[in-house]
């Protein structure tokens, strides 16, 4: 047993002071679904005329265009809305939002999408930023220093008053709010033992999907977009007045043992064990108690040790790993876009899709916690992004043949399967990486998500002509993915790997439970010259 895992276990194991520390890391997640699902609300596109004659308008945009008096090869000639504006009810209960306050309709309507992209990069950048923070700094100081960072962006947002000031913030506020979620999954992740982490992780999802269905009633309350980006604000402040207490959100023990710095980790563990009922000082017969382990870690780590993610490159396991589930995440945050437009082709109302997709991850989230300590990881990241990729090729092969009700059940099917993959995706490898580099892994596979997410409002930039191919992208890559999975270590039931070493040790196994578990006749090691030789004069 590896020195940390005992220690911990010393400690009083999952013992009641982890599991309400564990609990309680749920609650923040609420603020960081409200500020993720925003930027839905803040883009919604509400129905729109000019004020030049609505009445004769077959099109929202048509009273922009007026023809030359002599026209020019069949061109015309467009000028502003020289009336202004007209919109009907908002689209998400807003009364005002960047959309009516700046008129990004018609010929400014392509900065929907830049502002849609520039939310998503920011998220993106702050995982993989942030990401070695957690490893270099620890999880508690990112997790602060992000609250206080989203914070104070967070009330500059709401009093901006220029569309590119408006950018840089929500890209510096996104990047914030993506490192306080990493340093928190991870904390959390930390803090479980093997049997109770698929629950507590699905239980952190299903309270982010509360904060999603309760950002359209804030809105409808705000009425201003200006008054819910305070609100959002003073959310991620509250947060900061709780959570910023080291009794609240203790630093991770697991990450100062594996980074060789017990000292500071012994007045943690020591309040662990005090909860449950352990005393430290306590020794048995067949083992030491926890104060003479942290005693001889003590001794054999003087420094503190601090890894870097380009250190994958010397690993020969985890990096495939790695390089395998930030494909996964990447698809099916890509692929997600294609499913919605399946569902809902035409111009809906915003709550439609809105609830659908808040719905569907509530129903992945329980879908997972009900299958994955049972099948095991990797057979359920299978069985989902094989549905993943047959309900897209479908669509994408015969969506103008099939019934409507195929399609809506296959769009149905999809988003749920790739919101299934997406949040196993994170767990997953949250579990292979080792603990000196666990926010980086972490960091990064959870970018490549983002990254994919942001291929949507990329393609409408461009007036979606590379939709179609965008779409055959994302299936190809579902089909190919299949494959890399099977490649995948199982990580069910395991202690998290503390060491580089320990998570090179996490080999594929047999996905049946029936097939052995060695070969019957192991490849010999390449450092044995006559190994071959000897092989033949036995036989």
């Amino acid at each position: 047993m590896e020195p940390e895992v005992r220690v911990l276990r010393l400690a009083g194991g999952f013992g009641r002071a982890r599991c309400l520390l564990a609990a309680a890391s749920w609650l923040p997640c609420v603020a960081l679904g409200l500020a993720l699902g925003s930027e839905l609300l803040l883009t919604a596109l509400p129905a729109h005329h000019c004020g030049s004659d609505p009445a004769r308008a077959p099109s929202a945009c048509l009273p922009l265009s007026y023809p030359e008096s002599v026209p020019r090869a069949g061109s015309y000639d467009s000028r502003p809305c020289s009336r202004g504006w007209y919109y009907a009810q908002p689209a998400a209960d807003l009364l005002r939002s960047p959309v009516t306050q700046r008129n990004l309709v018609c010929e400014d309507d392509w900065k929907l999408p830049l502002e849609q992209v520039d939310h998503l990069l920011g998220w993106l950048l702050g995982c993989v930023l942030l990401g070695p923070g957690c490893d270099w700094f620890g999880r508690r100081a990112v997790f602060v220093g992000s609250l206080v960072l989203a914070t104070g962006l967070g009330a500059g947002e709401a009093l901006v008053a220029s569309f590119p000031a408006l950018l840089i913030l929500r890209l510096l506020r996104g990047g914030a709010l993506a490192g306080a979620s990493l340093a928190l999954y991870v904390a959390r992740l930390e803090l479980c033992d093997p049997p109770n982490r698929l629950a507590f992780s699905m239980g952190a999802g299903l309270f982010s999907v509360v904060g999603i269905l309760l950002l359209p009633g804030l809105a409808l309350l705000a009425q201003d977009w200006h008054l819910l980006q305070g609100l959002s604000a003073l959310t991620t402040g509250l947060l900061l007045l709780f959570w910023g207490f080291p009794a609240v959100f203790p630093e991770s023990p697991c990450w100062l043992l594996a980074t060789g710095q017990p000292a500071r980790a012994r007045r943690i563990l020591w309040h662990f064990a005090k909860a449950s009922s352990v005393d430290p000082e306590d020794s048995r017969e067949e083992e030491s108690s926890l104060a003479k382990e942290l005693d001889v870690l003590c001794e054999g780590c003087p420094q503190p040790r601090h890894h870097s993610v380009l250190e994958l490159r010397h690993t020969h396991v985890t990096w495939k790993n790695a390089l395998i589930l930030g494909f996964s995440s990447l698809i099916s945050g890509g692929i997600r876009a294609s499913f919605l437009h399946s569902l809902v082709p035409s111009d809906p109302s915003f709550y439609w899709p809105y609830f659908l997709v808040a719905g569907l991850e509530a129903a992945a989230t329980i879908f997972l916690l009900l299958t994955v300590d049972l099948w095991g990881r990797r057979s359920v990241l299978l069985l989902s992004t094989l549905i993943l990729g047959l309900a897209s090729l479908l669509l994408l092969a015969g969506a103008q043949y099939l019934p409507s009700w195929t399609v809506l059940f296959l769009s149905v099917l999809g988003l749920l399967a790739s919101q299934a993959v997406s949040a196993l995706s994170s767990l997953f490898s949250a579990e292979v990486f080792p603990t000196v580099i666990r926010g980086a892994g972490l960091g990064l596979v959870l970018g490549a998500g983002f990254l994919g997410q942001a291929a949507a409002p990329l393609t409408k930039m461009h007036g979606r002509h590379g939709f179609f191919l965008q779409h055959v992208v994302f299936t190809s890559f579902a089909l190919l993915a299949l494959l890399c999975i099977l490649l995948l270590p199982e990580s069910r039931g395991r202690a998290l790997p503390q060491s580089l070493q320990d998570a090179d040790r996490l080999h594929r196994s047999p996905l049946l439970r029936g097939c052995p578990h060695q070969d019957l006749l192991p490849l010999l090691p390449a450092s044995l010259p006559g190994a071959g030789t000897q092989l033949v004069q036995e036989g």
